[in-house]
């Protein structure tokens, strides 16, 4: 289906586009990127999750069938990127952890939203928030823990651990979630001069984290480790989906969760992998190549997914 590269995917990744020349040719600075990149993720995606989560209908949004399919999904790919990156590149194992954590950080926000939402329309978003809603929990938990597991550090390692779970949530984004999840519970309505208000601010917030993600990426060179990154975007890209439709298949999930959780599950690494890897001082060089070829290469990816889901 053509038509759905030119009318969903291409518009997305022209933003991305934009935002890259915009930087390569230095129109825009490294350090107004940076602050784009810090309104959005800090401030207006995080109002936009919690709007989208004070309005959300829990008792449908939160089908467990939808989560265990990508979580489950999720998972097994930590494993394969772990145990590929052993087996395959004999690379150490807090390497290989690392490359694991790639294959496990899809970019669900800044690409999965905006996707989903100009191929089925905003009425078909629940799913993407109830995933998004214990992604970096999840994914966090599971890295952090292998790593300082295999590091075994005692007491050190699990006061890095400790810091870590902190910082995370302490997270601008997660942040937003927990309030969002306050509000709802609560029955506590929002007012509506301040759910308009907040309306007007996150209508920035998914075009201007497209624009920051393409600048963002012109610090990211791909060189060197080129299977090992081939290896990362493979599972990012087609295993993901393709597990996460398996199961999501076998739980019999309603068609709109379905294409939520297929297409979150196909999106390329998030900046998350790199954050990960430089955390760690682990194979930095893949997981920021991965980002970044892992972005491009999804233009077509994401059009196959769709072109099967219909």
């Amino acid at each position: 289906m053509l038509q759905s590269l030119i009318d969903v995917i291409l518009p997305v990744f022209l933003v991305i586009g934009a935002g890259y020349a915009a930087t390569y040719l230095g129109y825009f600075k490294e350090t107004h990127i940076d602050g784009l990149m810090k309104f959005t993720q800090g401030f207006a995606i995080p109002c936009l999750l919690f709007l989208a989560i004070v309005h959300l209908d829990l008792s449908s949004s939160f089908d467990p069938r939808l989560l265990v399919s990508f979580y489950t999904a999720a998972a097994l790919c930590f494993v394969a990127g772990l145990f590929g990156a052993r087996l395959i590149f004999h690379r150490e194992w807090e390497d290989c952890i690392a490359i694991g954590f790639c294959c496990l950080f899809s970019n669900s926000v800044l690409l999965g939203l905006p996707i989903t939402d100009r191929a089925y329309g905003p009425e078909n978003l629940a799913g993407n928030y109830a995933i998004i809603a214990f992604h970096a929990p999840f994914c966090y938990c599971i890295g952090i823990t292998v790593m300082e597991v295999v590091r075994n550090r005692g007491n050190g390692g699990k006061q890095m651990a400790r810091s870590v779970l902190s910082a995370m949530f302490r997270n601008a984004l997660i942040l937003g979630i927990a309030l969002g999840f306050i509000v709802n519970l609560s029955g506590v309505g929002v007012p509506l001069v301040v759910d308009e208000a907040l309306g007007l601010i996150t209508g920035a917030a998914l075009p201007g984290g497209l624009f920051a993600l393409g600048g963002i990426l012109v610090k990211y060179k791909p060189e060197g480790d080129l299977r090992a990154i081939a290896y990362v975007c493979g599972v990012s890209l087609l295993l993901h989906p393709s597990l996460t439709w398996l199961f999501g298949s076998v739980a019999g999930l309603p068609q709109d969760l379905f294409r939520s959780g297929v297409l979150t599950s196909a999106m390329a690494p998030g900046f998350n992998a790199y954050i990960f890897a430089n955390l760690y001082g682990r194979p930095k060089r893949v997981a920021a190549s991965a980002v970044l070829i892992g972005t491009a290469a999804s233009i077509l990816t994401v059009w196959f997914w769709l072109t099967l889901l219909g």
